[in-house]
Order: C-alpha cells, then sequence, then structure tokens
C-alpha cells in the first residue's frame, strides 16, 4: 500500500535554501583565508551539537560570534577583531538563495502543501533571506529551533514543529542538505528529502532520504508520481 505523500514541507534555512558561498568573500574582505569559512561553520555547527548532546542550547548567532574569534585569532587581519566579526555576520543578512529554490518552493505551494521552515539560525535570518527573494508569502510560518529548546537533530526540535503546525510528524517532510538533518528527522518519524546538489555520496551510517534531489524544483514531481 502507498504510504499518503505529506501535508506539510519543513525546510532547513543554512544551506539548504541559502547560499552561503558568498560567506568566504566576507573573511577575504577582513584579510583572512577564505578556506576558514566552511571550517568556522562546521565548528559551530559541532558545538551547537556538542550542547544539546549535553541538554543545553545557546542561540546560534552567539555560536558564530564567539567561533570566528577564536578562529580569526593569530590571523594578520586588516582591522580589529570586533569589526571583522561584525562584518563577516553582517553577511547571513545579504545571502541569495539557490538557484533552484524559488522555482521548487513555488512548485510546491501550487501543488497544495503548506511550506514552514525550522532553523538551527534565528527566524530573522530566514526572515530577510526569503524577503530578499521574493518568498516569504510561501510560506505558512518561520520556525527556529530558539523556541523548541534543542538543536537539530534532537528529537525535540522536530517535535515542536509539529506541535507549531498542528499536525503529527509523520504528515511532515524534511527538506535538508545536511546528512545528519536528514537522519534525525526520520528517526522521530518525518519523511524526508535530501538535497545533494554537489554529487556527494550519502553517508551510509545515517537514516537514508526517501527522496534523494539535485535540485529542489525537481521535489514537487517525485512527490506527485
Amino acid at each position: 500500500m502507498n504510504t499518503p505523500a505529506p501535508s506539510v514541507v519543513v525546510f532547513d534555512v543554512n544551506e539548504t535554501l541559502s547560499d552561503m558561498s558568498p560567506l568566504a568573500a566576507r573573511f577575504a574582505d577582513v584579510g583572512a583565508p577564505e578556506q576558514l569559512a566552511k571550517l568556522w561553520f562546521a565548528s559551530l555547527l559541532r558545538d551547537g551539537f556538542a550542547l544539546a548532546a549535553a541538554g543545553a542550547q545557546e542561540p546560534f548567532a552567539m555560536l558564530g560570534e564567539q567561533g570566528l574569534r577564536g578562529i580569526l585569532t593569530g590571523v594578520s587581519l586588516d582591522r580589529n577583531l570586533d569589526a571583522a566579526v561584525d562584518h563577516v555576520m553582517a553577511g547571513f543578512g545579504e545571502l541569495p538563495v539557490h538557484p533552484d529554490v524559488a522555482a521548487g518552493v513555488r512548485a510546491l505551494r501550487a501543488a497544495g502543501l503548506r511550506l514552514v521552515t525550522l532553523t538551527n539560525g534565528s527566524t530573522r535570518v530566514a526572515e530577510t533571506l526569503l524577503t530578499r527573494a521574493g518568498l516569504l508569502e510561501e510560506f505558512e510560518a518561520l520556525l527556529s529551533v530558539e523556541d523548541a529548546g534543542a538543536w537539530k537533530p534532537a528529537r525535540t526540535a522536530y517535535e515542536y514543529a509539529a506541535r507549531r503546525c498542528g499536525t503529527d510528524l509523520g504528515d511532515m517532510l524534511l527538506v535538508a542538505v545536511h546528512p545528519w538533518d536528514i537522519d534525525g528527522a526520520a528517526r522521530a518519524g518525518m519523511t524526508t528529502a535530501w538535497i545533494n546538489r554537489t554529487g556527494t555520496p550519502y553517508p551510509g551510517y545515517f537514516t537514508a532520504p526517501r527522496y534523494t534531489i539535485s535540485t529542489l524544483d525537481a521535489l514537487a514531481e517525485q512527490l506527485r508520481s
């Protein structure tokens, strides 16, 4: 028997909807190597996950700012450390969405699905991103783990989204580029869709996604089929 398609699509935001590659230029702007951008973001996520595992939580922005102070210490910058941190963090407010996002979001909405975001960051960043892309009106709600009590991939975060949407976890589809997010949502009982824009193999130690797509605009067609 076929499983009914979910009625609520839950989007991760950072890297899933937003193209974070321009942040590398922000590092270069302050005199730091561009490759530090990926290291910094990975370290930020690591520390957020560590806090969640210990039963604690801190805001994304605070971890980002303090992580920047650590990773930029000892680097020959062209301005003082405070100014460098401010410049990099301000980049979040100017990020674009990936080229496939607008068509994908509109196709899913046109199919009658409810769309929400669930980010480990702030709703303000998500709102700015979607407003700049002309997509804000397509979303029913912008949700953040700051109100859930735990970062994804803790089950608590996904349960919070289900409560806010007034539905069951089994009626929700999590869309993300991060395998750790896919795994967490699947273990919580959600259907999952992994956007693999880079052709990277999916880690075998994580729960496999129900759907794998290379661009978001392919998801609506897969759900129809």
